[in-house]
């Protein structure tokens, strides 16, 4: 796995997430998300997207996308907490094992997340947050376009 896909699964997996209508849920919506790499190379991106209804549940399930397949053996959603175990598979290499904590209210999530990245004969620990707020129930016909 390179560099980038693991700071793009670390990422991923730092997303809100929760299941709808359901009291253990962030509520669709318009939200801001920042996710920041905390080593071993630190970076951020502030990101504004739009969570409908139907798409909040997907997020719960986990990150799994075009370039990784993750499954999460731990998966427990509870009194507005989450954690997360399991790994992520990418086309071209083994395993690779994720793990995330965090806490959530109906506008506010936060979680913290680790990697062990595979580089070679190397095993690179990659530590990840993403702190997020709900900014409100409509989103802007920019951002409802991009989700379609």
């Amino acid at each position: 796995m390179n560099l980038a896909a693991a700071v793009a699964l670390i990422l991923a997996l730092a997303a809100p997430a929760a299941a709808v209508g359901h009291p253990n849920a962030i509520a669709p919506g318009y939200w801001e998300t920042t996710n920041k790499v905390l080593s071993p190379v630190r970076s951020s991106k502030v990101e504004r997207r739009c969570i409908r209804p139907e798409e909040v549940a997907k997020f719960m399930e986990g990150p799994s996308n075009h370039i990784y397949r993750c499954t999460y053996p731990t998966r427990v959603v509870s009194q507005g907490t989450i954690r997360l175990k399991g790994s992520c598979t990418t086309k071209k290499g083994p395993p690779v094992p994720v793990s995330g904590e965090g806490s959530f209210t109906r506008d506010t999530f936060h979680m913290e997340a680790q990697v062990a990245a595979q580089f070679g004969p190397m095993t690179v620990p990659i530590r990840a947050t993403t702190d997020a707020r709900r900014l409100g129930d409509d989103c802007p016909a920019a951002a409802e376009a991009k989700a379609e």
